[in-house]
């Protein structure tokens, strides 16, 4: 049996690749060529990003939540119903109702100011001042 050498037809050299390669316009290209450090400092980028946004927009929904509760809690001693110039009759009043509406604002409202005070803290720690 003859020794065969087995040689490619078309053989291209390595310097040949990276050249037909940097002629390749686009983005599918540069983004098979990219190495190891650069495709995990992309990740590493988009996840900081993303959780950056999410914890950004949490510490700002709590504190809409807390204004919107105070104000309820404040709109409570209006006892004007309709207009300035009326008064909620000593009748219609429920005084219990209003007692325990009051407090139960009061421990949400602060149950979220704690809520925010440690996200907000925790916010700073991982990502910086909020800005």
């Amino acid at each position: 049996m003859e020794d065969l050498k087995t040689e490619p037809v078309n053989a291209v050299t390595p310097v040949d690749t990276e050249k037909a390669l940097a002629d390749m316009p686009g983005a599918f290209v540069n983004s098979l060529r990219r190495g190891n450090k650069q495709i995990r400092s992309d990740r590493a980028l988009a996840i900081a990003e993303d959780a950056q946004m999410i914890f950004k927009r949490e510490i700002e929904d709590i504190s809409t939540g807390i204004k919107r509760m105070k104000r309820d809690r404040e709109n409570m001693l209006d006892m004007s119903p309709d207009n300035t110039l009326s008064l909620k009759l000593a009748s219609d009043f429920d005084a219990k109702e209003f007692v325990k509406r009051d407090l139960e604002l009061g421990i949400k409202i602060r149950n979220e100011e704690i809520k925010l005070e440690i996200a907000t803290s925790r916010y700073t720690y991982l990502f910086g001042p909020l800005n």
